[in-house]
């Protein structure tokens, strides 16, 4: 069973990003102000729930939070400051665009760093302890699995249908095989002397 949120004092946005260790596409983040009642037994970390169950809670969270926002940060952006520091920008962007602000972040996660002039809190497995924080990492799961189908169907030699980016076997064979495409993160190791660190 979840906690609401981290604290009560202040209204809080739960934020999470997904798609952090990928090889190709964007990070997504996302920002959710939940409303003080809500409960929905399903609700669980993204990575703990099955696909169904995660585009179910998709529709419920979108309709009743107080607030949501998604935010994807490209690859070239990925390259240009790091997985890590475009996952923070990612969630401060999305934290930015809430209407109504928050006053307080709970951050999925053991660091965080931002400009924007909101006290925060950092969760380690957040994601399994506050439903916004679970919420948040739902919407940034499903908003990022349907953008890596969209991808798949222009490129759809790596199986991102399937792998949805993630270094698979097959995803860096076929990276061996066609080479990079124009979504791949350039900074991140493709080789195939990886193929054992592979899941």
């Amino acid at each position: 069973m979840l906690t609401l949120q981290y604290q009560y004092d202040l209204t809080e946005a739960g934020c999470d990003e997904a798609g952090r260790g990928c090889l190709a596409g964007a990070v997504f983040a996302a920002a959710v102000i939940l409303p003080p009642d809500f409960h929905d037994p399903l609700l669980n970390d993204s990575k703990q729930m099955s696909e169904r169950n995660r585009n179910k809670l998709r529709a419920v969270i979108e309709r009743e939070a107080v607030a949501w926002a998604v935010e994807a940060v490209s690859p070239e952006r990925i390259d240009q400051i790091n997985i890590l520091n475009a996952s923070f920008e990612g969630m401060s962007l999305a934290a930015a665009r809430l209407d109504p602000r928050p006053q307080f972040l709970a951050i999925d996660g053991n660091r965080f760093r931002t400009t924007l002039d909101l006290p925060y809190h950092c969760c380690i497995k957040g994601d399994a302890t506050y439903a916004d924080i679970a919420a948040a990492s739902v919407l940034a799961k499903t908003h990022r699995d349907e953008y890596m189908l969209r991808l798949a169907e222009e490129y759809p030699q790596y199986g991102w249908q399937k792998n949805k980016g993630y270094p698979t076997r097959e995803h860096r064979l076929a990276v061996r095989r066609y080479g990079l495409s124009p979504y791949h993160r350039v900074t991140f190791n493709h080789e195939t002397d990886q193929l054992e660190l592979s899941f």
